[in-house]
């Protein structure tokens, strides 16, 4: 491919999103040129492609968190041309130009190579969403939470970090309890991906006592705000939470009682600038602890041109599982 060779890519400007013919001479800095295969809708994504606040850190830019390819070309002597290679975060998305396009140029450093045993579009099915899962679940291990410390509650549990969490940690041998909104709806769903209880998030989302019954012996939540706070207080003694996201809020409207009278810790999961040896010891646990089966059953795939209205459904929490964008459909 020539760097005046074009190809289509959704582009995020001051006043319209849009899919227009790219070069990869707009594509910006990086020592790797990548073909994309295919890239993902996550929360992130969605805000993205709608024009909300708190991703895009420049404009115009193409969005998207997540891709999964075969190395073009690369002046690092670790990537070989036709390497399948993939990159969750790390910037791709917020300030340097995504996934949501056929071809983009990345700094090889953030790139990982895609397990063996996954193919491309499994590892994109997985995705930002699933990598963060994974590494709640190492940060719950670290910590010394095993199967047989008791329950794991996780929040937000039909949504893309959510469904894999209940996945792993069901396959883990933990016993999980999954909280969501819609039990009517996404009940079968979730006690399918491995989940033996159901919350009614009803129950976290607004303002509780400091202390509650001690319920749980960690918490996975990409919620944040009164769900979180309401978690840590249903923590047992020592137990751990884990914060990946604020589909909430921002806020942590709580006190410190919680961690002064039942020494609880919360671990924030920061996947965006997760260091090279734990990406890749997240992944190399995906390939190994993820049920494909159920990996499969979560997710659904559409065309690039429908990311859009894609992102308007995640960010109405009407997208269940992960939703994988083939950018050549």
């Amino acid at each position: 491919m020539t760097e005046t060779e074009m190809f289509n890519a959704w582009w995020v400007g001051e006043d319209d999103t849009h899919i227009r013919p790219t070069s990869t001479a707009e594509l910006g800095e990086g020592d790797t040129l990548v073909r994309v295969e295919f890239s993902g809708i996550n929360y992130k994504d969605g805000l993205a492609l709608s024009r909300r606040p708190g991703v895009l850190r420049t404009l115009p830019l193409i969005p998207g968190i997540d891709l999964v390819g075969m190395v073009r070309s690369s002046t690092q002597e670790r990537w070989s041309v036709g390497e399948r290679v993939l990159i969750n975060g790390a910037g791709l998305g917020e300030t340097h130009n995504g996934g949501l396009a056929q071809f983009a140029r990345v700094n090889g450093d953030d790139l990982v190579r895609v397990p063996e045993t996954l193919s491309n579009f499994r590892a994109a099915a997985i995705g930002t969403a699933g990598f963060t899962a994974m590494l709640s679940v190492l940060a719950l291990e670290d910590r010394g939470i095993t199967a047989s410390s008791g329950p794991v509650l996780v929040t937000g549990a039909s949504g893309g970090v959510g469904s894999i969490a209940v996945a792993l940690l069901a396959g883990l041998g933990y016993e999980v309890v999954a909280s969501t909104g819609r039990i009517a709806e996404q009940g079968n769903f979730l006690r399918h991906l491995g989940a033996s209880a159901l919350l009614d998030r009803a129950e976290l989302s607004e303002p509780g006592k400091p202390l509650q019954k001690q319920s749980y012996a960690a918490v996975v939540d990409s919620v944040g705000s009164h769900t979180l706070v309401n978690a840590l207080a249903r923590l047992d003694y020592g137990g751990v939470a884990t914060s990946c996201g604020l589909a909430q809020g921002i806020d942590l409207p709580g006190t410190v009682m919680p961690f002064i009278l039942r020494g609880v810790s919360l671990t924030g999961i920061n996947s965006v600038y997760a260091p090279s040896a734990l990406r890749e010891r997240a992944w190399q646990r995906l390939a190994r602890d993820l049920d494909i089966g159920l990996l499969d059953s979560l997710t659904s795939s559409i065309a690039l041109d429908e990311a859009g209205t894609a992102a308007e459904q995640i960010l109405a929490g009407k997208l269940r599982g992960r939703t994988v964008v083939d950018v050549d459909a």
